[in-house]
């Protein structure tokens, strides 16, 4: 069970190690690899050709909804995550990657109706202490959650994915609204989810390795 993923036609192949949030790069997008082994070739993939198109039909109207204007070569760069657990509506992120260089990088994030991005961190890497990454609501809610002091779970604003509580273990609560942003720091453990609208989410970060993020999960493959 590897990474499901979307991929605009013509776009390059770059598969990561399972649990990586994509695996697709297209030639006009500013990106570096990073320096990881490659995934071997028992990636399966399981979400139907359908099921992806909608997922970014419906993203770039998200897009719209925010009031962000795309490139016709971005619009068919939107990539689709599930993290291997074939369940998109409750476990996923819609995702468009601007720039990602050796030194920065930056995203547009799509998160449907009480859609969950999974608890994981961003370890250090060789020299490098891991990614460093600012969250900014551009439209709709957002509850992320960190290390810190946690929130009674009974009162916390989102629930984990049914079946998986136990794999969600950082419970200080942050909201997010449009304009609204937070830094997270280097290997801190955290996730989010969209609130009863979904939501947008600007993602500016140091160099970005998703291949390498540790996931809480242990059905997220690495």
């Amino acid at each position: 069970m590897g990474l499901h993923y979307l991929a605009p036609p013509g776009a390059w192949r770059d598969f990561a190690p399972p649990g990586a949030w994509r695996a697709s790069q297209t030639p006009f997008l500013q990106r570096t690899p990073c320096r990881v082994p490659a995934l071997d070739s028992s990636c399966q993939r399981v979400l139907t050709q359908s099921q992806l198109t909608e997922a970014r039909r419906r993203a770039l109207e998200y897009f719209a909804k925010a009031g962000i204007i795309l490139t016709p070569q971005e619009a068919a760069s939107i990539e689709v995550a599930d993290f291997g657990l074939s369940d998109l509506h409750s476990t996923g992120l819609q995702l468009l990657t601007y720039v990602n260089t050796e030194r920065v990088c930056a995203k547009e994030l799509v998160l449907f109706p009480s859609q969950t991005c999974p608890e994981h961190r961003h370890p250090p890497i060789g020299s490098e202490p891991g990614k460093e990454e600012t969250f900014r609501c551009r439209w709709g809610e957002v509850y992320l959650y960190v290390e810190g002091d946690p929130v009674d779970k009974l009162k916390a604003r989102a629930k984990p994915p049914a079946g998986r509580e136990q794999t969600y273990t950082v419970w200080r609560e942050i909201t997010l609204r449009p304009g609204q942003q937070f830094t997270i720091h280097p290997d801190t453990r955290h996730w989010f989810q969209a609130g009863p609208e979904g939501a947008v989410v600007s993602e500016f970060s140091s160099h970005s390795c998703d291949e390498a993020d540790i996931f809480t999960d242990p059905e997220i493959q690495r």
